[in-house]
């Protein structure tokens, strides 16, 4: 009993302690604890995300978050002339609802309707939905990256650059950028290059406000064939176009492209070979592109067409004539593109069909033909000539944009080649 009493006058003489040094005025001063602003929560949510399941439609899934019938109909009246097509939903879109708490009807819906917008449905005071964009900011950021092509210049920008910063499907759209759009005219990829020989790439990699990364563009580049380098340079045209020109200030393109599809391999090549159908040797009078069923060919030059339609062992084919006695053939089609036909005039880089296998094939492919005054030749080796120098009036532009992507492409010891600038 003795100790309890004891414990007990200590923690009074404790708490009169503390009460003094907190209520008297003597020279010890006692700084005061900051206190916080008080949390209040006016009103919770909880969100569900939720898509189309197997043989729904948009119906069945507004149904399951009691969203239906003449509130469904106004709710649809309301999101259609913003771009929310009921028939054209697909399971991969997702669809975001959020609900106050302690209620089973959402009042907001949110759902992502083009690369660049979300459509927001939200309910008002009155029970009425109201549609509203809100649209996706993109910074462009400009990156470089580099390596020594081994294989190919696919696999080479492949391992160049990483998935965290182009994914896979835009890294392809860069190569295609690269070989095709850019160098497609005077580069023939396929041959020209030899190991060891190196590539320098500026390019622009857009990263939205949802997280989202996707190629922009090519601005500068150098890809070496054989060790020489082969320089190209991103320019207005004046109508928000780019086009391209080499060191010289020379037009990349040309009058023909080189490749008249997006091919993984060259199948057959211009010459003799082994026909796998008709077991003989034989001149193979053109170049075979393998590529997937269906892919997109592209008229080589502006032209008109001369023929659409099956013709023998070429399958379906379409036929280009092209000025100075050329035409071109492109053969084994799946079936012809709309509007093509006899007397068209189609431009360069046109759809006039896609990959198929018609014909005299063992497999999806182009078979190409170049002719010169009716004669097949092999259309890598032509001579494709030089492209149009820089406008006079921007000869001066175009010196200063060479030499500001020269110092990132060539400058060992440049440091910043990030920029960030808003789309």
């Amino acid at each position: 009993m003795k100790r309890r009493a004891w414990q007990v006058a200590v923690s009074g003489a404790v708490v009169s302690t503390a009460l003094v040094v907190l209520t008297s005025g003597s020279a010890r001063s006692v700084q005061e604890m900051p206190v916080a602003e008080p949390i209040v929560v006016s009103q919770a949510y909880a969100e569900r995300s939720d898509r189309l399941r197997r043989n729904e439609t948009l119906s069945h899934m507004f149904a399951r978050h009691k969203v239906e019938g003449a509130e469904l109909r106004q709710l649809l009246e309301a999101a259609r002339p913003h771009g929310l097509d009921p028939r054209h939903v697909t399971p991969s879109q997702v669809f975001d609802f959020r609900y106050v708490i302690g209620r089973d009807v959402p009042n907001r819906v949110r759902t992502r309707i083009s690369e660049d917008a979300f459509l927001q449905l939200e309910r008002d005071s009155a029970g009425e939905w109201e549609a509203f964009i809100d649209s996706i900011q993109w910074a462009v950021v400009q990156e470089y990256a580099s390596g020594t092509i081994n294989s190919s210049l696919n696999d080479a920008v492949h391992r160049a650059i990483a998935d965290s910063v182009l994914p896979f499907g835009h890294r392809d759209r860069l190569i295609w950028n690269v070989a095709e759009d850019v160098y497609g005219w005077v580069i023939d990829f396929t041959r020209d290059n030899r190991p060891g020989d190196r590539f320098d790439i500026l390019y622009e990699r857009l990263v939205s406000s949802a997280g989202d990364v996707r190629y922009g563009r090519l601005l500068a580049a150098s890809v070496e064939t054989g060790g020489r380098p082969n320089t190209a340079y991103v320019m207005s045209d004046g109508q928000n176009r780019n086009v391209y020109y080499d060191g010289d200030g020379r037009s990349m393109r040309r009058a023909f492209l080189r490749y008249p599809v997006q091919f993984r391999r060259i199948s057959g090549g211009y010459g003799i070979r082994y026909h796998p159908i008709l077991r003989q040797y034989r001149r193979h009078l053109g170049t075979d592109y393998a590529a997937r069923s269906g892919t997109p060919i592209f008229a080589a030059a502006d032209g008109k067409v001369a023929r659409a339609g099956r013709w023998g062992g070429y399958g379906l084919v379409v036929t280009i004539q092209h000025p100075k006695d050329i035409e071109t053939r492109y053969a084994h089609m799946s079936r012809v593109a709309r509007g093509i036909k006899p007397g068209v005039r189609v431009k360069q880089g046109q759809t006039i069909g896609f990959v198929g296998m018609t014909g005299l094939a063992t497999g999806p492919h182009v078979h190409y033909e170049f002719l010169k005054n009716g004669r097949q030749v092999d259309f890598r080796a032509v001579d494709m000539g030089d492209g149009d120098p820089v406008p006079a009036p921007l000869r001066g532009e175009f010196e200063a944009v060479r030499a500001s992507f020269n110092r990132i492409l060539f400058d060992s010891a440049a440091t910043d080649r990030t920029v960030v600038a808003k789309r």
